[in-house]
C-alpha cells in the first residue's frame, strides 16, 4: 500500500489525501501544462468500482462525450494511481481533440499557395482534395505503365512543418523537406522513389501475371512475399543441385523455372485442370484466413489440407501417434504415411 501511495505521490502531485482513512482524495490533475481541479471519494473498502469522481465545470466540459469511457475505467483500474494515469492519458486525447475542433483555419494564403502548387504540377495528377485541403492525394505512373499513389497529410504550419506522406512501397518513404519545400519537391522525389523501384516491380509483376499467386489474393505494390502454387514436391534436391544456373542476366521467374527444372503454370491453366488447392478434408480452401498448407508426401497424391483440419482428422485414428509436436499417420486420400509438424499457433 505504500508503494502505492507513494506512485500516486509521484505520478498526482497536487493530488491529496483529505480524511485519515484515505477515502477522499482532492487536488488537481495536470494535462498540457493545465490543471483541472477533481475530486475522488472512496468507499471504506476503497474500491474504484464503487467510487465517485467530482469534476470541475472546465474538466466536466473537456470530459463531455468521455463519460462512458471514465466509468469503464474507474469499474476496471485495481487502484487509485491506475485509475488517475488512465484519466490522465484520456484527458490529453480530450485536450487533443478539442484543440483540432476548434483550431483556427489557415490564413487565405494557404489555401492560395496550394491552388498555385497543384496547378504547377498539373491538375490530370490530383486524385483527391478534402475540403479543408488537409488531404491531398497524387498520382504517378512510372516507365512501366503502373499508377502509384501519393496521400499527403498536411499540417496547420504548412509548409514550415513537413506533411505527412503514406505510399504504397515496400520500403519505407522518408522525403527531405525544408520551409520553403512545396507539393512540387515532394512529388519530385515521389518519382525518383518509384523510378528506383521500377526494377522490383518489373519482377513482381511477371511473378503474378505468370504464375498462380496464392498468398497474397490481391498483391499490393508493398508485398515484396509470394506464395505460388506448383504441381511438383519436393524441390530441395534440384535447388541444391542446380543453383548454380543462377544467372543475374535473367529474371528471377525465368531462374527458377531454370534451377527447379518446372514450369510454373498460370492460375487459368491449373483451374482449368484436376489440380486443386481445396482442402482434401473442409473441401473449402479458406479456413479462418488460412490456406491448405499441408501437402501428402506420395507424388501420385499431393492432396493439400489445412493444417487444423490434418490434425484433427489423425487425432482421430487410432493408428495415429505423436511425439512432441509432430503427428505420424495415413493420409485420408492414399492412406500413405504423412507426417504433421503443428506449430503452436493452431493448438
Amino acid at each position: 500500500m505504500a508503494v502505492t501511495e507513494a506512485s500516486l505521490l509521484r505520478q498526482c502531485p497536487l493530488l491529496l489525501p483529505q480524511n485519515r482513512s484515505k477515502t477522499v482524495y482532492e487536488g488537481f490533475i495536470s494535462a498540457q501544462g493545465r490543471d483541472f481541479h477533481l475530486k475522488v471519494v472512496l468507499p471504506e473498502d476503497l474500491q474504484l468500482k464503487n467510487a465517485r469522481l467530482l469534476c470541475s465545470w472546465q474538466l466536466r466540459t473537456i470530459l463531455n462525450g468521455y463519460h462512458q469511457i471514465v466509468q469503464q475505467r474507474m469499474q476496471h483500474s485495481p487502484d487509485l494511481m491506475s485509475f488517475m494515469m488512465e484519466l490522465k492519458m484520456l484527458l490529453e486525447v480530450a485536450l487533443k481533440n478539442r484543440q483540432e475542433l476548434y483550431a483556427p483555419p489557415p490564413p487565405p494564403q494557404f489555401y492560395s499557395s496550394l491552388i498555385e502548387e497543384i496547378g504547377t504540377l498539373g491538375w490530370d495528377r490530383l486524385v483527391y482534395v478534402d475540403t479543408c485541403f488537409s488531404t491531398i492525394k497524387l498520382k504517378a505512373e512510372d516507365a512501366s505503365g503502373r499508377e502509384h499513389l501519393i496521400t499527403l497529410k498536411l499540417k496547420a504550419k504548412y509548409p514550415a512543418e513537413s506533411p505527412d506522406c503514406f505510399v504504397d512501397f515496400p520500403v519505407p518513404f522518408s522525403a527531405s523537406w525544408t520551409p520553403q519545400s512545396s507539393l512540387i519537391s515532394i512529388y519530385s522525389q515521389f518519382l525518383a522513389a518509384i523510378e528506383s523501384l521500377k526494377a522490383f516491380w518489373d519482377v513482381m509483376d511477371e511473378i503474378d501475371e505468370k504464375t498462380w499467386v496464392l498468398e497474397p489474393e490481391k498483391p499490393p505494390r508493398s508485398a515484396t512475399a509470394r506464395r505460388i502454387a506448383l504441381v511438383v514436391k519436393p524441390l530441395g534436391i534440384k535447388l541444391s543441385r542446380n543453383i548454380h544456373l543462377w544467372d543475374p542476366e535473367n529474371s528471377v521467374l525465368q531462374n527458377l523455372k531454370d534451377v527447379l527444372e518446372i514450369d510454373f503454370p498460370a492460375r487459368a491453366i491449373l483451374e482449368k485442370s484436376d489440380f486443386t488447392m481445396d482442402c482434401g478434408i473442409c473441401y473449402a480452401y479458406q479456413l479462418d484466413g488460412a490456406i491448405p498448407d499441408q501437402v501428402c508426401d506420395n507424388s501420385q497424391c499431393g492432396q493439400p489440407f489445412h493444417q487444423i483440419c490434418l490434425y484433427e482428422w489423425l487425432r482421430g485414428l487410432l493408428t495415429s501417434r505423436q511425439s512432441f509436436n509432430i503427428i505420424f499417420g495415413e493420409c485420408p486420400y492414399c492412406s500413405k504415411p504423412i507426417t504433421l509438424k503443428m506449430s503452436g499457433r493452431k493448438h
